[in-house]
């Protein structure tokens, strides 16, 4: 799926959904959920280029497997924060989509530790 398909699909949604908001709001809540999960599902799609395209790379540059790793959770945990949280806003939840949010920056923060830890350790090899 292009973006030129994924923008279509999506403006289409948006534009039914205002039509059903007349008539019954929670339609066009469930067509926004709708076409936003196609479009998830097809967006995760694109994360298998991601991954072999950074095993590429690693063989390339030989870093250890953890930093790649530790991206590739990062981004997932984005990707499927945002996904749910714009859910939740657009449906009118907007503080349970905040939480959201916050919950996903306080978990990419501790993912990230290992990686923290190791380039303080670095620096104290080299001011050592």
């Amino acid at each position: 799926m292009s973006i030129i398909t994924a923008s279509v699909l999506g403006l289409a949604a948006v534009l039914l959904a205002v039509q059903f908001k007349s008539k019954g709001g929670e339609y066009g809540t469930y067509l926004i959920m709708a076409a936003g999960l196609i479009l998830f599902f097809y967006g995760t799609g694109k994360m298998q280029i991601i991954i072999d395209t950074a095993h590429q790379i690693q063989s390339y540059i030989h870093i250890n497997s953890v930093y790649l790793t530790t991206l590739l959770k990062m981004a997932g945990i984005t990707y499927i924060a945002e996904f749910a949280s714009g859910i939740c806003k657009d449906a009118g939840y907007g503080a349970i989509g905040t939480q959201i949010e916050i919950f996903a920056k306080l978990s990419i923060l501790a993912v990230s530790m290992p990686v923290l830890l190791a380039l303080l350790e670095t620096l104290r090899d080299f001011l050592a």
